[in-house]
């Protein structure tokens, strides 16, 4: 049956659309500015192209990856250890986070813990991992764990903590065992705070990932950046950076995709 809409609605969708497209074209017009002035001052030689490059160089720079065949081979290394590391530090942090709300006594033992976990600068653990994992992409992954998991931890047990108490007591005051109050309560109620810890752990992930690469790497963007820096090569340094950018953006809006099919079509 085609649903009827009244004009105010359709006033207000048509509204709601103008906006969003000016909002996109103000994205892309901004980032076309950013750009043009860029590379005209690059051009101009108001500045050293060598320290600031520009983007015609930076796209010469990504063509010569592809041309000599490793622009993807990186790229496919940092992807896989970020994909892998996130998915590991977001299901890990996940049952912990579970496991401290289910148990109140753990969660006073072992809080103070996790902050100062979480405080820590992970960098100064490479040593260690390295000593641990050697230095393969396995150290790079337990890297991009150990940066994200603790936030993962904190963001959702702060999520199962802010179910509505009432509805807890209601559930309890009706026999419902603690098992069905969490799968019925407090998981579903912590949706949109899983939903904001992901996009979270998507900037952790990267953060860890590279992170690990300038510590030990012998492939991968992070590896280009380091390599760039030590031989002088700024417009390798940008290159690799620039698709790091394109890389989490994307990894990003795929969350906000999810984000919207979960809100569009909730349980």
């Amino acid at each position: 049956m085609k649903k009827e809409f009244s004009g105010e609605h359709i006033a207000f969708l048509k509204k709601e659309k103008k906006n969003t497209v000016i909002v996109w074209a103000a994205r892309v017009g901004v980032l076309a500015l950013i750009l043009g002035v860029w590379e005209l001052i690059a051009q101009l030689e108001l500045v050293d192209p060598f320290i600031i490059s520009s983007p015609s160089r930076i796209a010469a720079m990504i063509g010569e990856l592809w041309s000599n065949g490793t622009l993807f081979y990186h790229i496919g290394t940092t992807l896989w250890e970020t994909l892998a590391g996130f998915a590991i530090a977001v299901a890990l942090g996940s049952l912990i986070a579970l496991a401290l709300w289910w148990s109140e006594r753990a969660r006073k033992i072992l809080e103070p813990y996790i902050v100062v976990l979480n405080s820590l600068p992970k960098i100064a653990l490479g040593p260690v991992i390295i000593i641990w994992f050697g230095t393969g992409s396995t150290a790079i992954v337990f890297m991009t764990v150990l940066v994200g998991i603790i936030v993962a931890v904190m963001n959702m047990l702060s999520g199962f903590l802010a179910t509505d108490k009432n509805k807890i007591t209601l559930l309890r005051s009706m026999g419902a065992s603690k098992m069905q109050i969490l799968t019925k309560l407090v998981i579903p109620s912590a949706l949109p705070e899983f939903i904001g810890m992901l996009k979270i752990c998507v900037g952790m992930a990267w953060i860890g990932s590279i992170m690990g690469e300038y510590i030990v790497s012998k492939a991968g963007l992070g590896y280009l950046i380091v390599y760039g820096g030590q031989v002088f090569r700024l417009d390798l340094v940008m290159a690799a950076t620039f698709i790091l950018c394109i890389l989490a953006a994307g990894m990003y809006f795929l969350v906000v995709l999810a984000e919207k099919i979960v809100i569009k079509h909730p349980r």
